[in-house]
């Protein structure tokens, strides 16, 4: 039997049980997906070990094209890395300005666009380009599945941190080559998102874009061929 995460409890016995999930189930999860934030808004309180311990260990959940299972994370905790990341963003997010007509422009220099400030967790995600793991199944013809697999990975994270009332935050304004040279990472890794890690100081159901009416939510698109 695999065992994602070498050696994590799937839930599956052995003998191939199977496990029923519950309508309860069901509707915790909906609740979970609904109370789901990209989280901008921090307390700076810290995030004990043995929650990141768990956080990590949900992680290696995530599925992955091959099973190759290509996602690196770096945990910064320099200060002075930190810095160098947020002066990064600030020079990517004015040249993001920039691009805006001067009526959204308004609208955007008003957003807060990461937690940069005072997320106590700081995570660099990386994909590894041509991992030796998977042996390239199912990305022959289709390579972007291992840029696929680390967003699952990411959100698999997200959800687990949401289930430990923490808050998330991907900053994605950051020039990807930057940030690989600024955190030296081995030839390879590809560069895919930062994020913010901690307790949100507030709680909502509700997109921070669809509030303030940047970009409203739409129904996914659906159809039949």
């Amino acid at each position: 039997m695999d065992t994602p995460g070498g050696g994590i409890e799937t839930g599956f016995t052995a003998a191939g049980g199977i496990v029923n999930f519950s309508p309860e189930d069901a509707a915790r999860l909906e609740t979970l997906l609904r109370w789901r934030r990209d989280v901008r808004h921090f307390r700076p309180d810290p995030v004990p070990e043995a929650l990141l311990v768990r956080l990590r260990t949900m992680m290696a959940l995530a599925p992955s094209v091959g099973n190759a299972r290509p996602w690196r994370v770096l945990s910064v905790k320099s200060a002075t890395l930190r810095a160098a990341v947020r002066a990064l963003f600030e020079q990517e997010n004015r040249v993001a300005a920039a691009g805006y007509d001067p009526e959204h422009a308004e609208v955007y220099a008003r957003l807060k666009l990461a937690g940069l400030d005072r997320a106590p967790e700081q995570l660099a995600i990386f994909m590894l380009e041509d991992p030796e793991a998977g042996h390239r199944l199912g990305r022959c013809t289709m390579p972007e599945t291992l840029h696929q697999s680390t967003a699952m990975a990411i959100h698999t994270l997200w959800l687990a941190a949401r289930a430990e009332n923490l808050g998330l935050g991907m900053v994605s304004i950051l020039d990807p080559r930057h940030m690989e040279h600024l955190l030296q990472v081995p030839e390879g890794w590809r560069f895919s998102a930062y994020l913010c890690l901690g307790w949100p100081e507030t709680h909502d159901d509700t997109p921070l874009l669809h509030r303030t009416g940047w970009q409203e939510n739409t129904p996914t698109v659906w159809e039949e061929r």
